[in-house]
């Protein structure tokens, strides 16, 4: 079964991410897809193991297998947790449903370190940018804000939300360049203060329930394992039914 025979025929959820998740789309955004499948249990009992991510089959399209998805999800990875969260669902089934019941097990108060960490390396980056040609790379500006400020709201209400809502038409002006390096710069550091300030008091629980999120796992694996294993019966029949080394 190929990487994309296993996106095409396995996946629980895919949806849209991106600037069209987070209410930023314009006439020229692409459409990102992200999505979770489900490599049947027989494959993982082999030497050569299944996948943990696979890219395409369509152009901007990215999955990740179960296991993968949910263990950087209790890592509280900005990209995963979001992934859970986008209001733009394509596929999904009665796996895919059980996962997205579970989004408040993978959040703690983890995300404020994994969250702002991750903003930390986004904003050396554009200091370099704006150190070596004059401005940062706009639109990755406009997305920093935005991740700082979807971070301060999560830990003030327990709720990650993606859609930027009434900020849309100022981050806009943030990829149009509108505002100046040093203006951004103060904006970024306000909104970190504020969610150093929001971790304090947040609702969030110290640690995601990891309990829980194995739970789920298990029993998908275990469901899996009861399937027919189509590669296991053409294997079976070439040999006669027979074990190797079997007279």
């Amino acid at each position: 079964m190929t990487p994309h025979e296993l996106v095409r025929d396995h996946t629980i959820y895919s949806c849209v991410m991106g600037s069209r998740a987070f209410g930023l789309a314009t006439e020229d955004s692409d459409t990102d897809r992200r999505g979770v499948f489900v490599a049947p249990t027989p494959l993982h009992w082999r030497f050569e193991k299944p996948p943990t991510h696979v890219e395409g089959p369509a152009a901007e399209q990215f999955s990740w297998e179960l296991e993968r998805f949910c263990d950087l999800a209790l890592r509280a990875n900005p990209n995963i947790l979001e992934c859970l969260h986008s209001p733009h669902i394509e596929r999904i089934d009665d796996i895919g449903r059980e996962l997205l019941a579970l989004r408040a097990a993978f959040l703690s108060r983890e995300v404020h370190r994994t969250f702002v960490r991750y903003a930390e390396g986004q904003h050396k980056k554009l200091e370099s940018d704006v150190r070596r040609y004059g401005a940062p790379r706009w639109k990755h500006a406009m997305h920093l804000l935005r991740l700082l400020a979807s971070c301060r709201d999560l830990l003030r209400t327990g709720e990650l939300v993606l859609d930027v809502g009434e900020e849309r038409e100022r981050l806009l002006a943030v990829k149009h360049g509108e505002f100046s390096w040093p203006e951004i710069a103060s904006w970024m550091a306000r909104t970190a203060d504020e969610a150093d300030e929001a971790a304090l008091r947040t609702p969030l629980p110290p640690e995601p329930d990891r309990a829980r999120v194995e739970d789920f796992l298990v029993r998908v694996r275990r469901a899996s394992a009861l399937q027919p294993d189509p590669h296991h019966e053409r294997a079976e029949g070439g040999m006669g039914g027979g074990l190797v080394g079997q007279p």
